[in-house]
C-alpha cells in the first residue's frame, strides 16, 4: 500500500493506493481540501496506518436512510425474531429516518443523536400532541445502536457514535399490578368452565408468558412429570400469528406444574379429545397445540386478551392485565419464600437480577421474615 502528497491549486491533497478493483484498474483514494502541505500528511499518515491495521473504512456517500432501509433491516431479517424486525422497521420508519434520514452516514454524530431523542421526548408523537415515553426512546436508541454496531462489523463505519449518545433514563417502574392470592383464587373460581379455563390457570400457576402458553405442544407437555418444556412461542405480527424460539437459551426451560394445574390439564386433554372424535378428526398428533380455538385453528394472543379482560371485568376483580398474571405468579412465589433464583428459572429470565429489580416491591417483605428468622435462630424462639 503506497501514498503520496499532490498539490492541487491552493489546496493539498493525500492520495492512497488500494490496490486494484475487479477488473484489474488501480484504486486510489483522494483526501482533498488541505490547507497546508502539513495537514495532508498527517491525513495520509492517519489512513496509511488504518489500512496497515486493517480497520481502514472506505468513504461512502451512502445517508443513514439509504443503510437502514436497503441494507441492514433486509440483511437481518433472517436473524432475529419477525416480531423484533417489525418494530426495528417501525422504529426506523417512523421515528429515525424522518429525522436523519438524509444525513451522511459516516458523518452521523453523537450530538444528532442526543438531539434526535430529544427531540421525541418533546413531541415525538405521530399525532403531534406530547412527546414519546423514554421507554420508547431507548428503543430507538437501542435500534440505532445495533445498525450503527453491524455498519462497524461490516466495515461502513470506523465506529460506533451511538456509544457517546446518551440514551434518556427510564423513568422509576410503576407499581406491578397484582392480585392478592385471594383475589387470584377467586378469578380461577368464576372462570372455571370458560372455554379457555385451562389456558388461563396454567398462566397463573407457572408464570409462562401468554406466547408460551398458546404455543404449547402436546410433544412439550409430561403429565405423568408433571412438567412442561417451553420451545416456542406463538405471536401476532401484523395480523399473522408465527411461531418463533424463546430469545434466550433461558426461555428455553422446564417448568414444573403442581398436582391440581396436572388435573385441570389432564381435563382439558380428556375434552379435547372428546371434541375431537366428535367433529371426526381423531386423535391429534404430538406437534398439534393444546389450546387452540373452537375451530382448531391457533388462538390469536389479541383476542385471548381480551377475553381475559372481559373475564376479570365480569369477575368484579381489580382490572390487570393477561400479562399480570405472570406478575403475579413471581410475586406471590417470592412472598411464599421460594428462592429468587428459582423464581428467575421458571420465569425464564436472563439472570436472576432481572427478577430482583421487577419484583422489588415483594423483597421488603422477605427481608422482614429473614431478619425475624435470624434472631429466632440466634436468640431462641
Amino acid at each position: 500500500m503506497r501514498g503520496h502528497i499532490r498539490r492541487r491549486g491552493t489546496k493539498w491533497a493525500a492520495v492512497v493506493s488500494l490496490g486494484h478493483d475487479e477488473s484489474g484498474r488501480r484504486k486510489q483514494q483522494w483526501f482533498s481540501g488541505f490547507t497546508t502541505k502539513k495537514a495532508a500528511t498527517q491525513k495520509l499518515t492517519e489512513v496509511l496506518g488504518s489500512l496497515q491495521g486493517g480497520n481502514y473504512v472506505e468513504p461512502t456517500k451512502r445517508t443513514l436512510g439509504a443503510f437502514l432501509t436497503k441494507e441492514w433491516l433486509p440483511s437481518i431479517a433472517a436473524s432475529v425474531r419477525p416480531s423484533t424486525w417489525t418494530a426495528y422497521r417501525m422504529l426506523c420508519e417512523t421515528h429515525i429516518i424522518p429525522a436523519l434520514g438524509t444525513v451522511p452516514l459516516q458523518r452521523l454524530s453523537a450530538a444528532q443523536l442526543n438531539k434526535l431523542y430529544a427531540d421525541l421526548l418533546a413531541d415525538g408523537r405521530r399525532n403531534g400532541k406530547g412527546g414519546l415515553s423514554p421507554r420508547t426512546v431507548r428503543y430507538c436508541h437501542a435500534t440505532v445502536h445495533k445498525a450503527l454496531g453491524d455498519a462497524v462489523k461490516w466495515q461502513i463505519l470506523s465506529r460506533n457514535v451511538a456509544d457517546a449518545a446518551t440514551a434518556p433514563k427510564q423513568r422509576p417502574a410503576a407499581s406491578l399490578r397484582v392480585w392478592t392470592a385471594d383475589e387470584l383464587r377467586a378469578f380461577l373460581r368464576h372462570t372455571e368452565g370458560d372455554y379457555y379455563y385451562a389456558p388461563l390457570f396454567l398462566a397463573a400457576t407457572s408464570g409462562m408468558r401468554r406466547g408460551e402458553v398458546l404455543g404449547l405442544r402436546w410433544a412439550d407437555l409430561d403429565l405423568a412429570a408433571g412438567r412442561i418444556a417451553v420451545r416456542q412461542s406463538l405471536v401476532a405480527v401484523k395480523g399473522e400469528l408465527i411461531f418463533s424460539a424463546p430469545k434466550t437459551a433461558k426461555g428455553r426451560r422446564s417448568v414444573a406444574l403442581d398436582e391440581r394445574t396436572v388435573s385441570v390439564l389432564k381435563a382439558h386433554r380428556k375434552a379435547a379429545l372428546e371434541d375431537r372424535l366428535i367433529l371426526g378428526l381423531g386423535t391429534p398428533d404430538t406437534e398439534a397445540l393444546v389450546f387452540t380455538a373452537p375451530d382448531g385453528a391457533p388462538v390469536n394472543p389479541e383476542s385471548f386478551s381480551d377475553h381475559f379482560g372481559r373475564l376479570v371485568k365480569a369477575a368484579g376483580l381489580p382490572r390487570i392485565r393477561f400479562h399480570d398474571l405472570r406478575h403475579t405468579h413471581a410475586t406471590l412465589a417470592l412472598q411464599a419464600g421460594i428462592h429468587p433464583k428459582v423464581v428467575s428459572e421458571r420465569l425464564g429470565h436472563a439472570t436472576v437480577s432481572i427478577t430482583l429489580d421487577t419484583y422489588s416491591h415483594a423483597i421488603p417483605a422477605m427481608q422482614e421474615e429473614a431478619a425475624e428468622r435470624v434472631a429466632v435462630l440466634v436468640f431462641g424462639g
